[in-house]
């Protein structure tokens, strides 16, 4: 059996798992970041023991990743940041999502137990 802080860690996979497999290859331009960021992080916030998500789409990073006359491109983590807060039977873990070199990583910030 997993202990809480177990469980936790994996409950945070859970929730980067959905998030970035589920909005990967969004349509998104300038002008519809904020309400993309909004519409992430409200759909994982409905999860079980997920307390906050903020997500955070560069405007800069997807107006120069735009490459067509259309005005969009697609969502990939390059585009983004992602903080996550996941609290299960006492423990709370803190995590993120950003670019190191070259690759979205997702990791564990912290694991706080009680």
């Amino acid at each position: 059996m997993a202990t809480d802080a177990q469980q936790a860690c994996f409950e945070a996979g859970i929730k980067f798992g959905s998030l970035y497999h589920q909005f990967a290859g969004t349509p998104v331009s300038p002008s519809s970041t904020r309400s993309l960021e909004t519409a992430m992080a409200e759909a994982i916030e409905n999860q079980p023991h997920c307390e906050a998500v903020d997500v955070t789409i560069h405007n800069d990073r997807v107006a120069d990743d735009i490459d067509h006359e259309n005005g969009y491109t697609e969502l990939t983590g390059s585009l983004m940041d992602v903080e996550m807060r996941i609290e299960h039977e006492g423990v709370t873990v803190r995590t993120r999502m950003a670019m190191a070199d070259g690759y979205p990583l997702m990791e564990l910030v912290e694991v706080l137990d009680g």
